[in-house]
């Protein structure tokens, strides 16, 4: 497939992440009705070391203005937004042709993007032949709900993690999603682009429950974003301390942390995968957004 010659491509550059912005955002504000996405997020997951932003991404330009880009992460995982007023034009297309070569290219069998549910890119991926793999629900909780305390165990303490304790957090943490999610394990360096090297970051958002021999037993990583949300980025329990309700005493310690840093709503996202949804509604979440990871077998 070819484009219009009034369009113009490119490989991205770090020095793209703000046009890159600005293309996502328009684009959950025409699906949701509001915008998650930030900067930031886009900073921190270009600059992952396993992650070379040249050779993995494609922009598509009018007039030197960005329009459209994909991206392909690696392994299944790739992401796409078309500005909502160049929809139709076939540019989603070609961005998700491109995205299928270059996952070829490397080796895939089975290339996915997620998209908000109902959307003009579900319809699109729809169309091209992109299957449901999982659903991933956004949950918010409520402005003015009270949670009570949940109690840890005798001996158990939550807490600030130390910068010594990183290793040992990213393992827990990995080690539960690895359990559902189908993936290369992630290195200690990405997990770092992603969280203590992420624009914003602060000691204080990384959370521990220490167990009664001095061990992470849970994890929860946070983000504040620019409208004073609180969002639950990670939140993980190791395989020997489930069925304690550590996850639940470690999501309130959040929101109260965050609370006490200026969020005035609090958030995170789950998926079909996990079972968790039930755990997040106990403590009074809401579900807000619906997405669907679609993807396509090469």
């Amino acid at each position: 497939m070819h484009l219009p010659a009034t369009y113009t491509t490119r490989p991205l550059n770090l020095d793209d992440a703000q046009s890159v912005f600005e293309v996502m955002a328009a684009v959950e504000q025409e699906a949701l009705g509001h915008v998650d996405i930030e900067l930031a997020d886009i900073v921190a997951d270009w600059q992952r070391p396993s992650f070379e932003v040249t050779t993995s991404t494609l922009g598509v330009f009018q007039d030197e203005h960005l329009i459209a880009y994909g991206e392909y992460q690696g392994a299944e995982r790739s992401d796409a937004a078309v500005h909502p007023d160049h929809t139709g034009r076939g540019l989603g297309t070609y961005v998700a042709h491109w995205i299928q070569q270059k996952a070829r290219e490397r080796g895939a069998s089975i290339v996915g993007m997620p998209v908000p549910q109902g959307s003009l890119g579900d319809a699109l991926l729809t169309a091209l032949g992109y299957q449901v793999r999982w659903t991933s629900w956004v949950l918010q909780l409520p402005g003015g709900t009270t949670v009570p305390p949940r109690p840890l165990p005798d001996g158990y303490q939550v807490r600030q993690a130390e910068p010594q304790e990183l290793p040992e957090l990213h393992d827990v943490a990995e080690d539960a999603f690895l359990e559902w999610s189908d993936r290369d394990r992630e290195s200690l360096a990405d997990f770092e682009a992603e969280t203590v090297l992420r624009p914003g970051f602060e000691p204080w958002m990384l959370r521990v429950v220490i167990d009664t021999a001095g061990r992470i037993a849970a994890v929860a990583t946070l983000v504040i974003d620019a409208a004073g949300e609180a969002y639950v980025s990670r939140l993980a329990t190791r395989v020997d301390q489930r069925h304690r309700g550590l996850a639940q005493a470690l999501l309130i310690d959040a929101f109260a942390v965050g609370r006490e840093h200026g969020a005035t709503t609090f958030g995170l996202s789950t998926d079909s995968r996990t079972g968790a949804l039930d755990l997040y509604r106990k403590v009074g979440m809401e579900v807000t957004d619906v997405w669907l990871h679609r993807a396509i077998t090469l």
